[in-house]
């Protein structure tokens, strides 16, 4: 622990501008300031009558959470952070996709490491992250058996983690989110994975509100401002109909039949706005396919790809209910002739897999991410120009569904129709195509010197 007897104390202040009026008790410990929101006035000056007490019985104060020892041995009894991020995981667990426990173990390589004291013998950043990945936040039974130099990190890490209780202090809530600002490189974070830490951290501390460690989220009180993330969908990357159907075509050229078993895939994605996971658990009793006109599939799950580690079955692929929907909803979406005929083809071509799903490898597996995503820039290369290929037109197979929202909405299909059959709500579809929509400008501002003319 870094302690000192450098302590200055302050006031209180009334903050009003808060939904909750607040009372801070402010203090400097080594220079660096320190604060405490209360509910009452009285409660702050108690609070600052325990510092100056502390400091006349010349105790040492600790530089991170501005505490004296004893004070922060006293609030020590509790659970560390590691310790309730161990049994945060853990409650989540069985009700949690795998993304999302993947999402949840991620911040938390992020906060554990940085909520440690200044022990000696600390061990390098990336060394407290495999332990806590590997085994610290996994089920016992998914743990895997530490070495003897990680069996070391995991028992420092263990005795430095921070009281959970001191995250009830403004300084050590900032030093939170400076981690979860950052990459692992110590570079800046990009705007959506803050945003994401940050919820995760807040989740995590209104499980501490539950239990009775605090009476409120002391993340409330924090003035911080989250970065802006983009939450449109870039024009940019939305092809038209024509370079469309030129990328479905070249997959046919990529490869021993590699383009060609994967072009209804993409179809799919294309002419029916499937997510990919979607697509990878299509099956054919889902898909209405006539010998002409229009078909129909009915969705009823999605395959999404995760780390071996958080699924329930160890598999990187694992059958769920679709996206924002309960379980055993379905979601149903008419297809034009062109896939109908696309699917059909691939059939009758590759058959299917045993469980039924029309897409799968030639031994029966799962098609990677990766995998697919190389075959896809392969086809850009051939149906593209060179400039486009360096631009960001189409760059991942899942531009293709964008593409598919734009062109709905720009033909005008009501949009309640276009989020049914994307499996979108409708805010979220107008918020996130607003800038693709724009095939009906000229017709909207004719509409608009009409009313002016009125």
């Amino acid at each position: 622990m870094n302690t000192t007897y450098d302590v200055k104390l302050g006031g209180v202040q009334y903050r009003s501008d808060r939904d909750t009026p607040a009372y801070i008790a402010r203090w400097k410990v080594a220079g660096k300031a320190k604060s405490k929101s209360f509910r009452t006035k009285g409660l702050a000056n108690a609070f600052l009558s325990d510092l100056r007490q502390a400091a006349k019985a010349g105790e040492e104060f600790d530089i991170v959470t501005g505490l004296p020892v004893s004070m922060l041995a006293a609030r020590s009894s509790g659970p560390t952070f590691l310790e309730f991020a161990q049994s945060y995981i853990l409650r989540r667990w069985r009700t949690s996709a795998p993304r999302t426990r993947e999402t949840d173990a991620y911040a938390l390589l992020s906060l554990v490491p940085a909520l440690t004291a200044d022990a000696p013998g600390r061990p390098e950043p990336e060394e407290l992250r495999e332990v806590l990945k590997v085994h610290a936040l996994l089920p016992e039974d998914r743990r895997a058996d530490l070495t003897a130099a990680q069996a070391v990190t995991l028992r420092w890490l263990e005795k430095a983690s921070l009281p959970l209780t001191v995250l009830g202090d403004a300084a050590v809530l900032r030093r939170a989110l400076d981690a979860v600002t950052a990459t692992f490189a110590g570079g800046p974070a990009g705007a959506n994975t803050v945003r994401r830490k940050r919820a995760v951290l807040h989740h995590l501390l209104e499980h501490a509100v539950e239990q009775k460690i605090f009476g409120t989220n002391p993340l409330n009180e924090i003035k911080w401002t989250a970065p802006k993330a983009v939450t449109v969908v870039d024009p940019r990357t939305v092809v038209n109909p024509a370079q469309a159907r030129r990328l479905l075509d070249a997959l046919s050229m990529v490869g021993r039949k590699r383009g060609a078993r994967l072009k209804a895939l993409f179809g799919c994605i294309y002419y029916a706005a499937l997510r990919p996971e979607e697509a990878a658990d299509l099956r054919a009793n889902n898909c209405t396919l006539p010998a002409s006109g229009w078909g129909l599939i009915v969705l009823e799950r999605a395959r999404p790809q995760s780390t071996k580690r958080w699924t329930n079955s160890g598999e990187t692929h694992e059958s769920r209910s679709l996206k924002h929907r309960a379980d055993r909803e379905t979601r149903e979406i008419p297809i034009p002739p062109v896939l109908v005929g696309m699917l059909r083809e691939h059939i009758a071509e590759y058959g299917t897999a045993k469980d039924g799903r029309i897409f799968c490898t030639g031994t029966g597996g799962v098609y990677s991410s990766s995998a697919y995503s190389r075959v896809w820039q392969e086809a850009r290369k051939l149906a593209l120009t060179p400039a486009q290929v360096a631009s960001s037109l189409a760059a991942r197979p899942y531009d293709l569904r964008h593409a598919a929202v734009s062109l709905w909405l720009n033909a005008g299909v009501p949009a309640p129709e276009v989020a049914k059959r994307a499996g979108h709500g409708v805010d979220v579809l107008l918020r996130v195509y607003a800038k693709c929509m724009d095939g009906q400008q000229e017709q909207i501002n004719g509409k608009i010197n009409s009313a002016l003319d009125v």
